[in-house]
Formats: C-alpha cells, structure tokens, sequence
C-alpha cells in the first residue's frame, strides 16, 4: 500500500493549520501541527514529512532562523520547505530563499496555489528519494564487487607468495599453480559479467548467431560441472526429448548462450543442499524454438522476490559464506531478450527452483 505524501505545518496560530487543513481537504495527505519552531525542530526525527509549510513570523525562533536550522542538518536538509508569510517585500523573499526555503506562499494562502506547490515540492522529494535510493543501490554494488574482486585476488598474491618461498616442496608448487589459475579464471569471469553487462544494457551488443544443436550444447554443460558438483555431493542430470528425425538446431549466440547456461547451472549448485539433484531439461516446442530449463532442490524463491530477482545486483536473500553479486540473473534476463526470448523463475515441487530460459 502507498504511503501518503506527509506535510508538517507549523504555526504559532492555530487557526492557521485549521484553514490549511481545510483548503487541502480533497488531497490525500497526511498533516501534522507543530504550534513553533522548537517543537517541529524536536519532531522531526519521528516524522520527517515531505514537505514542510513553515510561517515566517513566530514567536521565539522565527521562520527563518528554523528554516536554517533545519537545511543545516545533514537528515534534514532534503526536505522541501515552503515558507508561509504575511510579508511581501523582496527583501524578505529573498532572506527566506537565502535560508534555504525551497519556495514560498503570501498570506492570505490561496487554495489552488497552495495544493499546486505541495505537489511540485512533493514531486521533488520523490525525485530526491529516488536519487538517494540509486546512490545507495550504487555504493552497495560498487562494495560487492570490490569484496567479489578482492577474493580471487587475494587467493593470487598469496599462491605467488608461497611460490616464491624458497622452503615450498616442490610437490606443493602445481597445487599453487592452480589456485593462482582459478583466481585468475574468476576475475576474469567477473570483468566479463560487468563489461557484457553495460554493452548489453546500452544496446551494443552484437550478437553472432550460429545454428547451434542444443542437445550436444547441454550435454557437454553437465560434462563440464559433473566435477564442481561432485565435491558437493550432488547428482547431476539430463533430459533430452527423443527426437526421431535429424535433431533441431536453433540459432543463437553460442558464447554468450552458453554463458547463459553457466550461470543458471552454477546457481542451481551454489544454492543446492549436499545429497540432492539437478536436471537440466532441453524440449522443443510445437511453436518452434527451443526451451531449457535447470531444477533444482534448493531453498526456493520467495513470493516476494519472483518479481525483482532478475534486476541487476539484486541477490535476494543472502546465503552464509556464497559469493552473491547479483549480476547474474540481470545478465541471463538481458542476454535472452538480446535474443528475443524470455527467462521465468519458479518454485519446484516439493522444494527448490527452476529456471526456464525460451528461445524463438
């Protein structure tokens, strides 16, 4: 349910809120009273109102000596004020400007022009919440990716650390070798992600498509992860449809389509308990094309999150000790689009997901 925009007004005169109550009677907001300026300066935590409507000339702390107060403070100073005066000389319009009012009514407060500067300084604040959401959105990814970044890293200049020790057995050194391998391997991956990730989001992507069978395609995926999957103990599987006469090949991006795959079978095993299983499934539709999906026994998707998952660093509910940056749905949604197809997450039965990927 939405939230009505709040308004705190905050007049020594009673009287005043009554008539701006009133005036704004058909709209759907939500008004509070402060009878001064100590008052709304003591409230504000508790409240923090969209927009604030502030008379000029109050006794004790006057209008503009609160309208600093408040643009001064760091959780404050995001909140539009529309400052309410009997006064009408230039002067005293531009003090108020000067104190950080966003905008200002003459007295006696005229209906229309009252409600027609509530919504623009609303419209505002909505604009301005946006703004802080995307920053926080930003600083959240930039400091996932920096963590995702740092581990592999991590791994490389400490595998090269030992190598250079002159006391390493040397039946130690291929193992080090290795590990420096995957590090770079996966820093690798995650530089790809982020570069297909803004080429495809600004549209400048070309894809190269190559009439592709798909069942050799996911034969030789669940020959690459039988491995990965091993060491968690989970089985993985394949159903092909039987297919009488020579098989269907569809045309995609064999790179990027694989990667595709890569990520939908690498989730399915980061989130599966040990002991369980995985199928990837491939059939083709009477319509045409091709549909492949990957089920696992996992802990499922929350009813909550089936309509955000695929957005970019949205990771859902995180996973103890599980690498989540949440570039990899984003990527698989644009990438299959790229194609002109369409990906779905549901829950499997009893338990579990699956992801089903559609390709014309």
């Amino acid at each position: 349910m939405k939230m009505q925009p709040s308004i705190l007004v905050v007049d020594d005169e009673p009287n005043n809120f009554d008539v701006i109550e009133a005036l704004l009677d058909d709209d759907e907001y939500q008004l509070n009273y402060a009878s001064s300026g100590l008052k709304a300066i003591e409230r504000l935590d508790s409240l923090l109102p969209d927009v604030i409507l502030l008379d000029v000339m109050m006794p004790e702390l006057n209008g503009i000596d609160v309208c600093k107060k408040i643009t001064q403070n760091p959780r404050w100073k995001m909140i539009p004020i529309i400052m309410v005066t009997a006064l009408t000389a230039k002067e005293d319009m531009v003090a108020c400007l000067a104190a950080g009012a966003s905008d200002f009514l003459s007295k006696p407060v005229n209906g229309v022009e009252l409600r027609a500067r509530i919504k623009s300084m609303i419209r505002i604040k909505q604009q301005y919440d946006e703004l802080e959401t995307l920053m926080q959105s930003r600083e959240d990814m930039v400091n996932m990716i920096v963590h995702d970044l740092r581990t592999p890293l991590t791994t490389i200049l400490l595998s090269a650390e030992l190598l250079n020790d002159p006391n390493m057995p040397e039946i130690r050194k291929p193992e080090k070798l290795e590990r420096i391998t995957r590090g770079g391997q996966r820093l690798q991956s995650l530089i790809d992600s982020l570069l297909m990730m803004a080429k495809l989001e600004a549209g400048k992507m070309v894809l190269k498509y190559t009439s592709t069978d798909l069942h050799q395609l996911c034969s030789s995926l669940i020959t690459d992860f039988e491995v990965i999957a091993a060491q968690k103990k989970l089985s993985l599987s394949i159903s092909l449809p039987e297919v009488n006469e020579e098989r269907p090949k569809v045309k995609v991006d064999v790179p990027i389509f694989r990667r595709i795959l890569d990520n939908l079978l690498s989730n399915a095993i980061k989130f599966s308990p040990s002991n369980s299983s995985i199928q990837v499934i491939l059939s083709y539709p009477e319509s045409g094309g091709a549909t492949i999906s990957v089920a696992d026994m996992g802990r499922g998707i929350d009813e909550s999150m089936k309509s955000v998952i695929f957005e970019k660093y949205e990771i859902g509910a995180p996973v103890k000790n599980t690498s989540q940056l949440g570039l990899g749905l984003a990527f698989c949604k644009l990438a299959i689009e790229a194609h002109g197809g369409t990906i779905a997450a549901e829950n499997n039965q009893p338990n579990g997901s699956i992801f089903t990927i559609t390709i014309p």
